[in-house]
């Protein structure tokens, strides 16, 4: 039986890089902190004092603490959790399906918002690419976004403030969508079921089912899990094809919109990205939006082909494949577009060196 923690617990996250590290999401296993958080409250309190919001979340068979943690370059700092009641957190992730606009799956951070089809948008040819939603604000916007549209007349494919939908994707890979490929991309259509699993406040994950993706004169089914997480530069997706046990790659792709904007590729770091012109649909120029993409261990290279930049990975049916995927805006943390892609670098670097956590 777990008890109750007789006394504050220290949280040591150590930073293995030799820059600094803010904002990026630690997980603790609930059995190290030895507290009950079924019968107790508790705060979290970084090096100052200062309160730190954290949110519960179970993987699989571990119970996980998750918390933003800053840890300068190659230093380490210090948590404490203690008995308390926690103010209340203020949500910086969501995820939902969104009927009210025939079936999209809808989520967003505090860096940009995102959706992908459902099965009330067929008749118009949906594929299962990403569209990006560009936002200036760290509050969330995607739930305003389709009232105002669905309920005001106000659309958010112009930009009031806070941001707009102007990227493009029609039956593409759109910002990071994933297809079989050989010698061709198999774009799939739109999920046919979903399951959140969080929404928030700090992480939200949810899972999209395709039960028909063709690949050339077979089916596979696929089921895509992604998980977002609060000051994440990218989400991460979890993929696996169920089906025929024969070798594919998988391509993880950017579509190209008519004027083709910059292109960025670093096979070695396993990265590639894209910035182009940002237009809203009054015709007025909105800056850059940006893709990325990160695949650990790519090893088919990239390839540019039928208005899509591609990073490809070797991949066995039946496996689960991950990768990351992310937009973002010259409005909104990233002025130019070599910001963007040294920041989608970075992203890389960091998942290969986390923050470790340890409990004193």
């Amino acid at each position: 039986m777990v008890s109750c923690t007789p006394e504050p617990v220290k949280i040591t996250v150590e930073n293995p890089l030799d820059f600094d590290r803010n904002g990026e999401m630690v997980e603790v296993r609930t059995k190290a902190l030895k507290a009950d958080f079924v019968n107790q409250t508790y705060v979290l309190k970084n090096e100052k004092g200062e309160e730190i919001p954290y949110q519960l979340w179970t993987e699989g068979s571990d119970s996980l603490l998750i918390f933003q943690a800053d840890v300068p370059g190659g230093k380490s700092s210090i948590y404490t959790l203690e008995k308390g009641t926690p103010a209340p957190v203020a949500a910086k992730t969501h995820a939902r399906q969104v009927p009210e606009r025939k079936d999209d799956f809808a989520w967003e951070n505090d860096l940009a918002a995102y959706r992908m089809y459902g099965p009330a948008l067929a008749p118009e040819n949906p594929s299962n690419g990403v569209d990006l939603w560009l936002k200036c604000t760290d509050s969330l916007v995607m739930d305003k976004f389709y009232a105002d549209e669905l309920e005001r007349g106000i659309s958010y494919h112009v930009n009031h403030g806070l941001g707009l939908d102007c990227y493009s994707v029609g039956h593409t890979m759109g910002a990071g969508g994933i297809a079989p490929y050989t010698g061709q991309a198999w774009i799939g259509n739109h999920y046919d079921r979903f399951e959140v699993k969080a929404a928030g406040p700090l992480r939200s994950v949810f899972t999209l089912i395709y039960d028909s993706i063709r690949v050339d004169k077979v089916y596979y089914k696929a089921i895509l899990t992604v998980t977002a997480d609060a000051g994440s530069l990218m989400n991460k997706a979890v993929v696996r094809y169920e089906g025929p046990d024969a070798p594919l790659k998988l391509a993880a792709g950017i579509f190209l919109h008519k004027e083709k904007g910059r292109l960025f590729s670093s096979e070695d770091k396993q990265v590639i990205a894209y910035s182009e012109n940002a237009v809203s649909d009054a015709g007025i120029p909105q800056g850059l939006n940006y893709v990325g993409i990160y695949i650990p261990g790519a090893d088919g290279g990239t390839l540019e082909e039928n208005d899509h930049f591609m990073l490809l990975k070797k991949y066995s049916p039946g496996q689960d494949f991950v990768y990351y995927f992310g937009g973002g805006w010259s409005q909104w943390k990233f002025p130019t577009a070599d910001d963007w892609f040294d920041a989608v670098v970075r992203f890389g670097l960091v998942r290969k060196a986390p923050l470790k956590a340890g409990v004193q």
